[in-house]
This record gives structure tokens, sequence and C-alpha cells, in this order.
């Protein structure tokens, strides 16, 4: 099934978040138990050239691809779709202007604008039909508008009513900066969790998807009762971090 009809079954989806853009490394990123892989241009090191290049062993490996643009750069978004990438996610969605140029991206027409061109997304995968390619993809592409400020907060109903606009996606971290404005960053601040509860609450209850970047594994169930279903974590950061604490950890009472 596609990332889309699995959020539409109400799956909750665990999404690696690549920030190294080298194709070996997302191949191994792949490889592990995630449910998705998502490369990331913003806060990662991710280009063009390796969107392109570290989509396709995402899609060989049967996971989820999705690509995380840098801020205003919804260009980016429909090329990110042409290169294969199931999903997008658009940083620092403030407005409903910022969401319908992301959705006109995102989108063929008559809902978007977005250009014709998937040489390499239509046999990565597998489509050898243009017109079902063209038919099939405004509802099988998935659109996150980032909600990380007040003024996404203030704006979240327009939106949402924003046609092309699938989902809602929560940076914590930025959340958390203009919450106490700019005294802290922190993605678990107790302060913000109603309204950050209060953010999934309305995107589901318009037939939605709710997304979150997790930075505390402990908390992930709580963000999955709020409506949360796709679930961001582990970079490659965390992971050689986490997976070289224990291993060692291991050897040295090992060695006694």
């Amino acid at each position: 099934m596609s990332l889309a009809q699995r959020l539409n079954a109400d799956e909750t989806i665990i999404t690696a978040w690549s920030g190294v853009p080298d194709a070996l490394t997302v191949e191994i990123l792949a490889a592990q138990g995630f449910d998705a892989v998502n490369l990331d241009m913003q806060h990662g090191g991710h280009n063009e050239d390796s969107v392109l290049r570290c989509l396709a062993p995402v899609l060989r490996s049967g996971k989820h691809a999705l690509v995380r643009v840098p801020v205003g750069r919804f260009d980016m978004a429909s090329r990110a779709l042409d290169f294969g990438a199931e999903a997008v996610i658009a940083p620092m969605v403030n407005s409903v202007d910022d969401a319908r140029r992301f959705a006109a991206a995102m989108k063929y027409p008559p809902l978007g604008e977005r250009s014709w061109g998937p040489t390499y997304a239509a046999p990565r995968h597998g489509s050898k039909d243009p017109v079902a390619w063209l038919h099939e993809s405004n509802a099988r592409t998935v659109s996150f508008a980032m909600v990380e400020t007040r003024a996404a907060v203030e704006a979240l109903d327009g939106i949402l009513a924003t046609p092309g606009i699938d989902g809602i996606f929560v940076g914590p971290g930025d959340f958390s900066i203009a919450w106490t404005q700019g005294e802290t960053v922190n993605g678990t601040l107790e302060a913000m969790m109603q309204t950050v509860a209060d953010v999934a609450r309305r995107t589901r209850a318009v037939g939605k998807h709710a997304g979150i970047y997790v930075t505390d594994p402990a908390i992930a169930g709580r963000f999955v009762e709020m409506g949360f279903r796709l679930v961001a974590t582990g970079s490659e950061h965390q992971l050689i971090a986490r997976g070289a604490s224990g291993l060692l950890a291991e050897l040295k009472s090992a060695l006694g």
C-alpha cells in the first residue's frame, strides 16, 4: 500500500530522519525496521542531487519516501515528487497564502499547478501508464504543512481548509522556541502540550493527517493518543551515537 493509503487506514507510520546526503548511508538506514525514511533538506545536509539519488534505495527497500524541503522552496516540492517521493513536508507554513503556494506545487490541475514530468518517479514506482499516473497522483502524494509558530496556529483552520493540503506536521523544537518567545528549545515542553494536542485534534477533525517529530521516544505513545499518525525520529547522528554507546557498553562489560 502507498503511504497515503496507510495513513487513510489510520496506521501509525514511523519514519527515520536522514540528514546525511549519501546514498549508501541512506541504503543502510532504509534497511532498518522503520516504515519510511525522510530526507531532510532544511536542517539536514540533503540537496537536490542527493534527494534524486537517495530516494532510489529507499523505494527499492520497499519503504515509504518523504522529503522535507527548505523554507519556501515549493519548487523543490514538485521536484521531490518528480524524483519519486510520496510525501513532502514544508517548514514554516505560517499563513493560508503559504499553504496555497505549497499545495499548488504538490498537486496537478485542476487542484494545483504542478508541472508534468515524472521521469524518475513513474518508473521508480513501477508505473507505465502516464494517464493513470496523472489521475492517481493527487490522491497518492501527501502534502504536510509544518506548524511550528504562533502565526501558524492562528492560521491553522485556514491552512487545513486549503485544497491540496493533506496534513499538518508539528516541529516541536521550533514550536517550543515560539511558545517561550525564544527563551528555550525543548521538544517535550509541558506548557505547550495542550496546544500540540489541539493541533492534532483539529487536524484529525477535518479528516487530515497529523505528524510530529519525536525528540524523546518515551512520549511517542502520548503523541499517538493525541492523534498523530506520522511519527518521525532516528537521525543518523542519533542512531550511530546510541548504537556505539550500547556496543561499547557491552564490550567493556565483557572485558570486565
